[in-house]
């Protein structure tokens, strides 16, 4: 598909004919497939927390399940992340090895992904038979009905290709994936959280540590708020400039003009400055977004209808995105992505990054990475994001990125039980705790509490101790309050563009992200299929709204003093 346009079905509805043929391809009897699974759990499921008896049982009961779907192709899609590249690459071949069934597992932009999935939601063609889609989409799929609810499925018509060892509660993520409703419409595959990271062994050097102190008055260490945080920046980056001869920046960050550029600030950068309330998963009754709900309805973004979206604490923090990225970070960071910023710090030349994605993690302990010591131990940590002057207490903490399987209710049932047999297998027990080995994106308890992923610790500078503490609960996705996340999520990128192009003020690109988003919300209202569609408040005074407890926050008149702490203390919040 290209721009949205479904011509992938052509492709599809050509390659149906071989399907038939290729049924023969495959031996009847079950001991080759035995074999194969023998053959993967020997060079590849090496590590489980399932015992190799266990892994065959599991393994041999896809076999037999996939017996009445032998010979099919299927299409899946999922966005490019090392997680996914590895399932396309590894666990496809896998599967088909095991069971019979090919799959062509798309990799892809998830800009594209998107796309993708919002083209077979309005032309209702069987374009893919399943998608590895955002949870910040849940908001869209248990409003507009087109979505398998999991939970119904696996106990109707799916519970023969159910598998009996999926072990539901075992799942980290399985909130973000489920509706208001109570019922699940995406099974985690992947997680990764935003995180801060810095350079500790930088950070631990007893003459940087005396110059820091001495020229702000307070230690150099893991910074608390905002303000610590950009003197930190400012030190490295004007003050030390250069260690080990080398060229270093005290910030990084990203500001291409890409749709990327707009989960930058969507995903986090709102809630990190306190824009919304309290609350979680996601603040209430004004989230991340900016946008108020009554009950399960979205009623608006702009301040003039109880949102916040272009309050002075959105404003506040598009002005210290754009004023640290032009002050305090390598000029290449204007023409990075999302993608090619994830593994600019690999390189050596930052010394701390707000938040950044652990999704880049593989890329800082690769042996090419020039943030590793000699020992094989990182010269990096991860803690707690530093947060905003207006951010308080019982506010989420940080957005993580919860990829879930995800399935239409158009795609043909034999299809559709085919894909959701290789969803399974991507997270079974047999294969996810070593797919978290390679990639350190987890979805099972089961695996973050194993002693292989404990015996990492060492060398994941804090991913760990994350994963083990609340604070896996505290990062979360974009929630129920978003009602189409596709029509929605394009007015970001185009609106922060500008202010990076000095082409609007910041407050100018909020206050029109704030309309656009009200426009859409009343569109979106008018659709009478949608559940729990939007009612837009009536517009007010925006100082009527700024007058009320809770978001939208009026302007703060000073700022917090700087804090920070030494690592340990810093890690402990969580």
């Amino acid at each position: 598909m290209r721009n949205g346009t479904p011509e992938i079905n052509l492709s599809v509805k050509v390659t149906l004919p071989l399907l038939v043929s290729g049924l023969a391809a495959f031996p009847a009897h079950a001991d080759v497939y035995t074999d194969a699974a023998e053959r993967w759990l020997t060079n590849e499921f090496t590590e489980s927390t399932l015992s190799h008896e266990q892994q065959m049982d599991e393994l041999a009961w896809f076999s037999q399940a996939a017996a009445p779907y032998r010979g099919m192709t299927i299409r899946v899609v999922s966005e490019r992340i090392d997680t996914h590249v590895y399932e396309a690459n590894v666990l496809a071949r896998a599967f088909r090895d095991i069971t019979g069934i090919n799959v062509i597992h798309e990799v892809t932009g998830e800009d594209d992904l998107v796309k993708k999935i919002r083209a077979q939601m309005d032309t209702g063609l069987n374009i893919y038979d399943g998608y590895i889609n955002d949870t910040d989409f849940i908001g869209t799929h248990f409003r507009y009905g087109k979505t398998v609810a999991l939970s119904d499925y696996i106990q109707a018509e799916g519970a023969e290709v159910t598998l009996p060892t999926l072990d539901l509660d075992d799942f980290i993520g399985l909130d973000f994936g489920t509706g208001p409703d109570g019922k699940l419409y995406q099974l985690p595959d992947q997680q990764f959280a935003n995180l801060y990271w810095y350079r500790h062994d930088w950070f631990s050097r007893p003459d940087l540590q005396r110059q820091f102190e001495t020229q702000y008055g307070y230690p150099l260490g893991v910074p608390q708020n905002w303000a610590a945080y950009e003197d930190i920046a400012e030190f490295f980056s004007h003050r030390v400039q250069r260690i080990d001869g080398q060229r270093i920046w005290g910030h990084m960050d990203y500001g291409r003009t890409d749709p990327s550029l707009g989960w930058r600030v969507s995903d986090a950068w709102l809630s990190l400055a306190g824009a919304g309330d309290t609350g979680l998963p996601n603040g209430y009754p004004v989230d991340e977004w900016g946008i108020r709900m009554d009950g399960c309805h979205p009623v608006g973004a702009s301040v003039a209808r109880g949102g916040a979206l272009n309050s002075p604490a959105a404003v506040y923090a598009i002005t210290k995105y754009v004023e640290w990225l032009e002050q305090f970070a390598p000029p290449q960071a204007f023409e990075l992505t999302f993608t090619s910023s994830g593994e600019w710090i690999a390189q050596g030349q930052v010394a701390q990054q707000v938040f950044w994605y652990t999704a880049f993690m593989p890329a800082l302990t690769a042996p090419t990475s020039r943030v590793t010591g000699q020992d094989g131990r990182p010269l990096w940590r991860v803690a707690p994001s530093p947060r905003g002057a207006y951010w308080q207490e019982g506010m989420k903490s940080g957005y993580q990125d919860a990829g879930g399987w995800t399935f239409l209710k158009n795609t043909p049932a034999d299809r559709l039980a085919a894909a959701w047999l290789y969803a399974q297998f991507t997270v079974s027990k047999t294969v996810s705790l070593q797919k978290l080995l390679v990639n350190l994106t987890p979805i099972r308890l089961s695996d973050i509490e194993s002693e292989q992923f404990g015996e990492q610790a060492p060398y994941l500078g804090g991913l760990v101790e994350f994963y083990r503490s609340n604070a896996r609960n505290i990062w979360t996705p974009t929630g129920v309050n978003v009602p189409d996340y596709a029509a929605l999520s394009g007015y970001w990128w185009q609106h922060l563009s500008q202010v990076l192009r000095h082409q609007a003020s910041p407050e100018e690109a909020m206050t029109a992200l704030a309309r656009d988003i009200d426009i859409t919300l009343e569109e979106l209202g008018n659709d009478p299929d949608l559940s729990c569609a939007p009612q837009l408040n009536p517009p007010r005074p925006e100082a009527d709204w700024l007058q009320v407890p809770g978001a939208p926050k009026p302007r703060l008149t000073q700022q917090p003093t700087p804090v920070t702490l030494p690592y340990r203390e810093a890690i402990e919040q969580w």
